[in-house]
This record gives C-alpha cells, sequence and structure tokens, in this order.
C-alpha cells in the first residue's frame, strides 16, 4: 500500500506548472505546409514570417511578465508604513492612505493629450 501512496507521479516534470515554466517546453508555432491556410494575396513565406513574428511579440510579451512575478507589496510593511497601527492622520491625507499610480492620459481636464478623430485614417 506505501509503495502505491508513496508513488510522486510528478517527480519527473516537477517544475511543469511553475510559473515561467513555459520557456522550459518545447512550444513552437508550426511551419505552413503544403496544405496549410495561406491568407489570400500572401505567400506562403510571408505569412510565415507573420506567424513568426507574432510568435516573437507574444514570447517576449510572456517574458516581461514572467519578470514581474514574485514582486508585489506586503500588505504587513504597507500598512505599518501607514501609520495606521498607530494613528489616524493617513485618513486626513489627500490621498487618504491610498498608493497612487501614474496613468498614460492627463484626467485632470487640463489638457487632452489623445488623438481626436479627424476623419483620417
Amino acid at each position: 500500500m506505501e509503495k502505491i501512496f508513496g508513488m510522486d507521479l510528478f517527480a519527473p516534470v516537477a517544475t511543469q506548472n511553475d510559473y515561467g515554466a513555459r520557456k522550459g517546453k518545447n512550444l513552437k508555432v508550426g511551419k505552413i505546409g503544403a496544405n496549410s491556410y495561406v491568407p489570400d494575396g500572401l505567400s506562403a513565406a510571408q505569412y510565415q514570417k507573420v506567424r513568426d513574428n507574432d510568435n516573437a511579440r507574444t514570447d517576449k510579451n510572456y517574458q516581461r511578465n514572467v519578470a514581474k512575478a514574485g514582486k508585489f507589496t506586503d500588505f504587513t510593511q504597507w500598512y505599518a508604513k501607514r501609520g495606521t497601527d498607530t494613528t489616524d492622520t493617513w485618513m486626513k491625507t489627500v490621498t487618504r492612505g491610498h498608493d497612487m499610480a501614474k496613468t498614460k492620459y492627463d484626467f485632470s481636464g487640463g489638457k487632452d493629450e489623445q488623438k481626436q478623430y479627424d476623419g483620417s485614417k
């Protein structure tokens, strides 16, 4: 009985579900073959180049996200830094204890940095 319960079926591939494990797997986009779909107006080589570029962009984005793994704000440290545990002065601050982040656009209404629709493409 111990032999069965002591088995670790994932021992050979113990890290297969770790965050970032995709780089260790042999994942790739298939190559264009004789019976493969190729959009009208593109040659097989052009379409393969498009697929390779898309795959490279996906891999780059995945690696960017993997690099962010494990970086987080510890709630206990943040709570103590804010002073919530000793005083209530944080409640009188402009942000009321919140951490602020920059945004892509200016939402204050002062200026509009977004491109407006002008009828052209």
